[in-house]
């Protein structure tokens, strides 16, 4: 027998044992926790809060759908009714993805509308638009425009999650005083800088979906948007308006080619690369045998302080040392197409 071939023989007979060996009995992981929900720890998404999105088919001829939850009151309001008039108007279909930035976000709206490459001439706004200020980037607890309501996140923040939040996240965020879970999203909050007041804000986690804007004070209209594909850009925070977050069909964004231009837009030579969108639609205008249904693990639940902690200290089989904490990023918030009637 060959000497080479015999070492590697003997070498593989040493590791063959690893892999058979069996998973030791420990701690659930996040997903068995999740997987054991009660069914009355799942929450409904709103369908009018719900985006469809249908791409070009891929090389392949492969369908691809991605689905957006939009952000529900209190928070970036006038952007998501914006979002809803673009869609109902018909105003996203045929417009493409035109940057891909490693790392960072897709983003996508019409080619020619503010591009480095636009030649042509950009589609008409539909009318009826919002226009917002940079003041409603943030949530506060003073009624403003932007949430005539004052804002209390205590409410729907139970005494559990609220407990878990600090023992994972305070003091451990660089941009904020406090990061939690609430009503089913990542949120952060500090003291506005101008009085002793506090704001609240959505964070720019893996997935979450934005509004493309110009410098300020332009905050975007909606026409573009864009989606985190990287690790967690935290220092948009409060800089743009945060709309919503994909919840089916992310890896039809994160595979997407990366553009060569600058900032990941794609190049002149690089057309080819551009993903089609089709069509843009809330779900509720969908047939309803078309229209897809989805929950989100509660927030408020006992099942998501035991699942945020397991996250932040992985206790199950194969780790050896929990980290001892997690950023808000990492406790993303469970969501699954809801059980068709």
């Amino acid at each position: 027998m060959n000497r080479t071939l015999f070492g590697a023989l003997a070498a593989l007979s040493l590791i063959t044992p690893v892999f058979a060996q069996e998973e030791p009995q420990g701690a659930p992981s996040p997903g068995e926790i999740v997987a054991e929900a009660a069914a009355g720890d799942w929450v409904p998404i709103p369908s009018e809060n719900v985006l469809v999105m249908t791409l070009a088919p891929d090389v392949d001829g492969a369908a691809r759908q991605v689905v957006i939850q939009l952000m529900p009151p209190p928070f970036s309001q006038g952007w998501v009714e914006n979002i809803r008039t673009f869609a109902r108007a018909g105003w996203y279909d045929n417009i493409s993805v035109n940057r891909v930035q490693d790392n960072y976000v897709v983003q996508w709206g019409d080619p020619n509308y503010d591009n480095p490459e636009a030649k042509g001439k950009p589609k008409p706004l539909p009318q009826g638009l919002k226009v917002m200020t940079e003041e409603c980037f943030a949530v506060s607890q003073v009624p403003t425009q932007c949430n005539p309501s004052r804002f209390d996140p205590m409410e729907g923040l139970s005494a559990v999650a609220e407990d878990l939040d600090d023992d994972v996240a305070n003091g451990r965020d660089p941009y904020a005083v406090w990061t939690f879970h609430w009503s089913g999203w990542q949120l952060a909050m500090s003291q506005r800088s101008n009085d002793r007041e506090w704001e609240a804000w959505p964070t720019h986690c893996y997935g979450m979906v934005g509004v493309g804007r110009n410098y300020s004070p332009d905050t975007g209209s909606g026409a573009e948007l864009y989606t985190v594909i990287g690790h967690a850009p935290r220092h948009l925070d409060r800089n743009i308006a945060l709309v919503g977050r994909v919840i089916e069909g992310m890896e039809h964004f994160s595979s997407l080619p990366r553009g060569k231009g600058e900032l990941g837009f794609y190049a002149a030579d690089e057309i080819d690369k551009r993903t089609p969108i089709l069509s843009v639609r809330v779900a509720t205008d969908l047939p309803a045998a078309q229209q897809p249904g989805f929950e989100y693990l509660s927030t408020e639940s006992e099942t998501f302080a035991e699942y945020a902690d397991a996250r932040a200290n992985r206790r199950d089989p194969f780790f050896i040392v929990p980290a001892g904490g997690a950023d808000i990023c990492n406790i993303p918030v469970p969501v699954r197409r809801a059980a068709a009637d």
